[in-house]
């Protein structure tokens, strides 16, 4: 059987914490962090949430806060991989569409791709991201944040 499920995150940047590092996909850019509790990285957080809506456990919410907030596993990759515990089968294709005015993504694409298939053992082939800035019609792009939307393919 084949199913598909969509995931969704977007948060805030936060332009006050000098220690927190932008993370997207796994990889570090330059740039002020986003707000959350854990790394707030949106693309990882909009993956367990597709993933999430394959196997019908939603990480995102009480288990990533135990883990994050009583744990102490800040490290959104750590979301990803406790949502695939539940999953059976294999995933076919990922996609991402994130929308922002900053930081450039298209220069870490390829970087990106690495980290995540790395994350789900699957080929970089296999894994799609575009940006936009939405010509800044919205908060995203204007500069204010970031949103990732994931679509997710698998046979189960």
């Amino acid at each position: 059987m084949i199913k598909v499920a969509i995931g969704q995150d977007s948060h805030r940047f936060d332009f006050e914490d000098l220690e927190k590092k932008l993370v997207l996909g796994g990889i570090f850019f330059e740039g002020a962090p986003l707000a959350g509790n854990s790394d707030a990285d949106v693309v990882l957080h909009a993956l367990a949430n597709a993933i999430s809506g394959i196997t019908g456990v939603n990480i995102l919410g009480e288990i990533a806060d135990k883990m994050c907030l009583i744990e102490g596993i800040t490290d959104s990759s750590a979301y990803v991989k406790e949502a695939m515990k539940y999953f059976t089968g294999s995933i076919n294709h990922v996609s991402f569409s994130i929308e922002c005015l900053k930081p450039k993504i298209s220069p870490k694409i390829s970087e990106m791709k690495k980290s995540i298939a790395n994350l789900l053992s699957i080929s970089e082939n296999n894994i799609g991201i575009t940006a936009t800035t939405g010509e800044g019609l919205t908060d995203f792009g204007k500069g204010l944040g970031i949103q990732c939307f994931c679509i997710l393919t698998a046979s189960v």
